[in-house]
C-alpha cells in the first residue's frame, strides 16, 4: 500500500525544476511571437549577463551550467530560454555587435571627424580586448552565417559614416574600405589574446602605428604608447597563447616511435 504522506510532501527542487518547465515550455512556445513577461526577461538578461561574465573568463569553453550557476538559476530555465549553446552565443553575439554599433554612432557625435573615428577604433578594440568570448565568437564567426549578415547588416552603415566622414575631411587616405576596419579590429583581438598573460595592453603599441598609416600625410609619427615585447616575453606569449599551448599538448602527445629492432651481429671479417 502507498504512502499517502508521500503524495502530500511538498516536491523536491528537482522535481518543481521539472514540474515548472513542464508548465511554463508549452506557454513560451505557444507565444513565441509575443514579448516575453516580465519575469521571463528578466530571467532573460540575467542569463545574458552571467554568460558575458563566463564567456569573458573563460572563452566558449564554459558550459550552459557554469552560465546557470553564475545566473543564479537552475539549469532547465537557461535551456528554456536557450535550447543550446550556439543559441546563447548568437544572442550574446548580437548584443554585442549592437554595443560596437552604439560606440560608432556616439563616436559620429563627436565634432572631429579624425577624433571620431580614432575614438570608435580604440573603444572598440578595447571592448573586443576585454571580452575573451567575443574575441572567440569573431574568430569563428564564419560557423554562423546568421552571425555574418547581422555583423555586416548593422555595422557596416554605421562604421561606413565615419569613414566617409574622415576621407572627405582629407583626414584618411582614400583607399581605405569601410571592410578594412573590422579586419584591423580582428586582427588587434588576435594580438590581445595572444599576448594576454605577458602584456595585456599590446594591442596598444600596434593601434597607435596602424593610425599613423590610416593619414595620407604626416610631417611626425605619434609616439608608441606600449613598448616592444621583450625577447623573454615574446616567447613566453608564445608559449602561452592557446595557439603555443596546442601545440606544446600536441607535441607532448605525439607517440614516439618504437625503438629500431636489434640488428644482427657481424661475422668476423665481414664489414657489410
Amino acid at each position: 500500500m502507498k504512502d499517502v504522506s508521500s503524495r502530500n510532501a511538498p516536491p523536491q527542487p528537482e522535481e518543481r525544476e521539472v514540474r515548472t518547465a513542464e508548465v511554463a515550455a508549452p506557454t513560451e512556445i505557444q507565444f513565441a511571437g509575443r514579448p516575453l513577461r516580465k519575469d521571463a526577461e528578466r530571467n532573460r538578461q540575467r542569463i545574458l549577463r552571467a554568460a558575458a561574465e563566463v564567456f569573458t573568463e573563460r572563452g566558449l569553453e564554459a558550459t550552459l551550467d557554469d552560465v546557470a550557476r553564475r545566473a543564479g538559476v537552475g539549469v532547465g530555465t537557461v535551456y528554456r530560454r536557450f535550447p543550446d549553446k550556439a543559441s546563447l552565443a548568437d544572442a550574446l553575439f548580437e548584443q554585442r555587435i549592437d554595443l560596437l554599433v552604439d560606440l560608432a554612432e556616439r563616436a559620429y557625435g563627436e565634432p572631429d571627424a579624425w577624433d571620431g573615428l580614432v575614438s570608435f577604433l580604440e573603444r572598440a578594440a578595447e571592448t573586443m580586448a576585454g571580452d575573451r568570448g567575443l574575441r572567440q565568437m569573431l574568430m569563428f564567426v564564419a560557423h554562423g552565417h546568421d552571425r555574418v549578415s547581422y555583423a555586416r547588416d548593422r555595422m557596416r552603415p554605421a562604421v561606413g559614416r565615419l569613414l566617409e566622414r574622415a576621407q572627405k575631411a582629407g583626414q584618411v587616405r582614400e583607399d581605405l574600405a569601410a571592410t578594412d576596419i573590422p579586419v584591423f579590429e580582428f586582427m588587434l583581438s588576435v594580438i590581445a589574446e595572444h599576448a594576454r598573460e605577458v602584456r595585456p595592453e599590446i594591442w596598444r603599441r600596434y593601434l597607435a602605428l596602424w593610425l599613423d598609416a590610416l593619414q595620407p600625410a604626416r610631417a611626425s609619427y605619434t609616439p608608441l604608447p606600449e613598448p616592444e615585447l621583450t625577447v623573454d616575453e615574446y616567447a613566453k606569449a608564445m608559449q602561452t597563447s592557446p595557439l603555443g599551448r596546442h601545440l606544446t599538448s600536441s607535441k607532448q602527445g605525439a607517440v614516439k616511435p618504437p625503438p629500431a629492432p636489434p640488428q644482427p651481429p657481424t661475422a668476423p671479417g665481414n664489414t657489410q
